[in-house]
């Protein structure tokens, strides 16, 4: 399976969460939301302008800003 960035999935598609590479406080926080390896993900929407991205993390839709989303990487 390919491993892509985070802010890479379309709307519609999800992905497995295979690493976490944020450091600090980024770190803890989307482990906090759910972002920890074997977690699934899917995208549900953009914003208008394309950045935050809203994605469903264990039954919570949660947007997360391209920046913070970057770190993670996910198995499609």
């Amino acid at each position: 399976m390919p491993k892509v960035e985070l802010p890479c999935l379309r709307r519609g598609q999800s992905g497995i969460v295979c690493e976490n590479r944020a450091s600090g406080r980024m770190r803890r926080r989307l482990q906090d939301v759910g972002l920890i390896t074997g977690t699934r993900v899917e995208c549900v929407g953009r914003s208008p302008l394309g950045d935050p991205t809203a994605y469903c993390i264990l039954d919570a839709v949660i947007a997360l800003r391209a920046k913070g989303a970057r770190c993670v990487l996910v198995e499609v």
